[in-house]
């Protein structure tokens, strides 16, 4: 579906892809393109994988390139392979990879710390899979409040995490909140990412108030994308992280010390492009 050229005769297209496809690992071979004496073709990554030997025929590779190959490709034109996602480009071959690897179509990961979680999908599968298996709470507001437990951080005994849904502005948003240890130093880490990309996210601002026990901390920042890594929002200065010791004193020396979160987002009177 996300592979045809336009316009041209699909059934010689379908044979001509087939022509592109390494016979190692059965990507699209971008330039240069290797041949044996034979003819068989494979790409530069594989070929020096391989030992130099054709994996077909088992004779030596050389330096031969595929001229004709590399030229036909030059011609041809494909639909983006996140197409069915909606994206609606049409991309010269040899910038099809470029294009795919930072296409605004492209599914969205799982963001769920410390969860074995391969799940990837659209914006609407990811906000169902968020809050039905791995139960993340909805607000259908741009205020918020949800409690976390912090028990976790009085001994090293792994990560807690959780996660809550805001759905404001037309948009999904995501609270991140987890409790773990770095560098054996116990922390609470609180951060918002857009289900979206960075420049749309860079339209919004939002406030985090983290209290309890008569005592409270405040937070400004700008949202990150969710494609983004937990390192790199964290690297960015746009997430709070608070020491254990002080997210224990915030939470209070009952059985089971809780953080209340209190949240609000908005729009920015001037959208912060800078953040990317």
């Amino acid at each position: 579906m996300g592979n045809r050229v336009v316009p041209g005769d699909l059934h010689s297209l379908t044979i001509f892809e087939e022509l592109l496809k390494c016979s190692v690992c059965f990507e699209y071979m971008n330039r240069p393109i290797y041949q044996c004496h034979n003819g068989h073709t494979l790409c530069s990554g594989c070929k020096a994988r391989v030992l130099n030997k054709c994996p077909t025929c088992r004779q030596q590779l050389g330096d031969i390139r595929c001229l004709a190959l590399e030229k036909m490709a030059e011609s041809l034109q494909l639909h983006c392979k996140y197409e069915e996602f909606g994206c609606p480009e049409i991309i010269p071959y040899y910038t099809k990879l470029m294009h795919e690897d930072s296409c605004n179509f492209r599914p969205y990961s799982c963001p769920c710390s410390g969860w074995e979680c391969s799940v990837v999908g659209d914006i609407p599968l990811l906000v169902s899979h968020l809050t039905d298996y791995h139960e993340a709470v909805m607000f259908n507001s741009c205020d918020f409040e949800l409690g976390f437990l912090t028990e976790d951080l009085r001994e090293n005994s792994g990560c807690r995490w959780i996660a809550a849904i805001i759905n404001c502005y037309g948009k999904y948003f995501c609270v991140h909140t987890e409790a773990c240890f770095h560098a054996s130093t116990p922390i609470c880490v609180v951060f918002l990412s857009l289900i979206g990309n960075q420049a749309e996210a860079c339209n919004y601002s939002y406030s985090l108030e983290i209290g309890g026990n008569g005592r409270k901390l405040t937070f400004e920042g700008i949202p990150r994308s969710i494609r983004e890594s937990e390192r790199r929002s964290l690297e960015s200065a746009d997430s709070l992280i608070v020491l254990g010791s002080m997210a224990l004193s915030l939470g209070g020396e009952t059985r089971e010390p809780k953080l209340e979160i209190r949240g609000r987002i908005w729009k920015s009177q001037i959208p912060v492009c800078t953040c990317g």
